[in-house]
């Protein structure tokens, strides 16, 4: 069964208490979870989850009609056989597609950490592509205006973590559009490392940057679409977006990403696989200091080390007990990034039990023991890790000598306050 524009209409007065504040046009509301599956031309498994893109699909893109769209993705936006979503909007009449906005790393992802592809045109199509990475307000809202486009649709694959940069390019193009009267649809996608709760400091404003610029938990716990609920509602309520969101079908609070059925596509290049997400949350935050978070190795965030670490340290984290991982010596030599051609020593990260697994508290006890084991250890002299972190706190605790579960005591008020403002945009149980 698909959902028809009617139907979409129909169901605004359900999805306002989440927060979605207008749509596309005259249709108010996201488009709900009651959509049929999308055919498939390869035909993969029948329980697998839909994502919003495909429930666009299933409606015959209603929701766009009439629009002037421009599409705001990377790589990871494609179909469940591994077609671009960019080339199929492009080919279908059914939508006016007339730009691309790229986000970091780019459109097509040829850009590493801290860059962009620069504006120009897509090769395979011809369509106008935009460079957003680093602009925000009027800056961005005149982009969207030379562009000449109605609505913006948002579909990027996140990894769920406040510092991963795509959701802060949500965040930016929601308020662009909003002040240059443009509609936003935000096509959602799984959180690959599930959503049953949120982790970690909540962002302090002092801290706000371009890896976090409003008040969430490091570990957010939401998939794209319920963020954009939270943004519109709590952080952009003086001048909300006309937004709509798609939702998927069959995802669950509980999935990790292997069980969702759907084809991976690393959504930028150093988070090459699903198990790299697992751990980015937590072993991120060395790139707040002197150490390797193991870019320019075939596993980055999963070793992470320096020039002279030794086994001391992964005994250390070992020790502490932390549900769901187990801690292993480990050695690599970097071919790019911090240390390049040098062996360092460290610690590998093996999840055993996902469900257990806190990648916050993994990152916290990690950084307490390698200041503890090793005497090179140093924090970024710019005190990077007070943005990743989201307050200063985190690092002034590890440099009185407190304990995971100090620091994570810490945090606590700050992050059940969050979580109670997260349970009210939550769309999937």
């Amino acid at each position: 069964m698909t959902l028809s524009r009617r139907g979409l209409l129909g169901l605004a007065g359900t999805t306002g208490a989440l927060g979605t504040l207008g749509a596309v046009g005259a249709a108010p509301g996201p488009a709900p979870d009651r959509v049929g599956p999308a055919p498939d031309r390869a035909g993969p498994a029948a329980d697998r989850v839909r994502t919003g893109f495909e429930q666009l699909a299933a409606d015959g893109y209603a929701l766009l009609a009439g629009q002037r769209v421009g599409v705001v993705t990377n790589p990871t936006g494609i179909t469940a056989d591994a077609r671009h979503l960019v080339d199929v909007l492009h080919a279908d009449a059914r939508v006016e597609l007339v730009a691309v906005f790229g986000p970091e790393h780019g459109f097509r992802g040829t850009a590493q950490a801290g860059g962009s592809e620069g504006t120009g045109r897509d090769p395979a199509t011809g369509l106008p592509v935009y460079d957003t990475y680093g602009k925000s307000g009027q800056k961005l809202a005149d982009v969207f205006t030379a562009a000449g486009i109605d609505t913006v649709v948002f579909d990027i694959q996140d990894v769920g973590a406040r510092f991963y940069t795509y959701i802060w390019t949500l965040y930016d193009c929601m308020r662009a559009a909003a002040l240059a009267g443009k509609a936003v649809v935000v096509l959602d996608r799984p959180n690959p490392v599930g959503g049953r709760r949120a982790a970690g400091p909540v962002l302090e404003a002092a801290y706000a940057s371009g890896v976090g610029r409003e008040p969430v938990a490091l570990a957010h716990g939401m998939t794209v679409a319920e963020l954009a609920l939270l943004f519109n509602a709590e952080f952009l309520a003086s001048k909300p977006v006309r937004l709509s969101t798609v939702r998927m079908a069959g995802w669950r609070r509980d999935s990790f990403f292997g069980t969702t059925g759907l084809p991976w596509v690393p959504p930028s290049p150093n988070v090459p696989t699903p198990d790299t997400a697992l751990a980015y949350a937590g072993t991120c935050l060395f790139e707040g200091t002197n150490l390797s978070e193991g870019r320019g190795t075939t596993t980055p965030f999963e070793v992470v080390g320096a020039e002279g670490a030794d086994r001391r340290w992964a005994e250390a984290a070992q020790a502490l007990g932390l549900p769901g991982v187990w801690f292993r010596e480990a050695y690599f030599t970097p071919t790019f990034s911090k240390f390049t051609g040098k062996v360092c020593g460290g610690v590998r990260l093996i999840v055993h039990d996902r469900a257990a697994f806190d990648p916050v508290r993994a990152g916290i006890g990690l950084l307490v023991t390698a200041k503890r084991t090793w005497s090179g250890f140093a924090w970024r002299t710019d005190h990077w890790i007070d943005q990743l972190t989201g307050t200063d706190r985190v690092r002034k605790m590890i440099d009185a000598g407190a304990g995971v579960e100090e620091i994570a005591g810490d945090w606590a008020a700050g992050l059940e306050r969050f979580a109670a403002v997260r349970g009210r945009y939550l769309l999937y149980p």
